[in-house]
């Protein structure tokens, strides 16, 4: 099995509760994802010269690999950040009716639209 046959686990962050919690809804509605949590965080960073330190949701989103691009592309498109933070990490092994759950639930062909 190849990555783009396999699942992700797609991490992003947002600046607040309403714009992870409508991404988070939108990326259901579209299909490019399963299962979206959302938990607060606080993040360290150089951004610019200088070392900032932020409040953030960090999303965690169950997706199949093969949809990574247009998730990517989709997440770009209204996301506030100038580099939005969307890294995707392979599911090595899953629990078998949670991953035909994720087939099931997410779907390759979709309109990239934004709502």
């Amino acid at each position: 099995m190849t990555i783009q046959d396999g699942y992700g686990v797609v991490i992003c962050t947002c600046p607040n509760d309403e714009y992870a919690e409508k991404l988070a809804c939108s990326l259901i509605e579209h299909k490019l994802a399963a299962c979206v949590q959302i938990t607060p965080i606080k993040s360290f960073y150089e951004w610019k010269g200088e070392i900032c330190r932020d409040e953030e949701r960090l999303l965690l989103i169950k997706t199949k690999a093969a949809l990574y691009n247009n998730l990517e592309d989709y997440i770009t498109k209204g996301h506030p950040y100038e580099v939005p933070e969307i890294v995707m990490v392979p599911i090595a092994r899953g629990f078998e009716k949670y991953l035909t759950w994720i087939d099931s639930s997410c779907s390759i062909n979709i309109e990239q639209e934004r709502s």
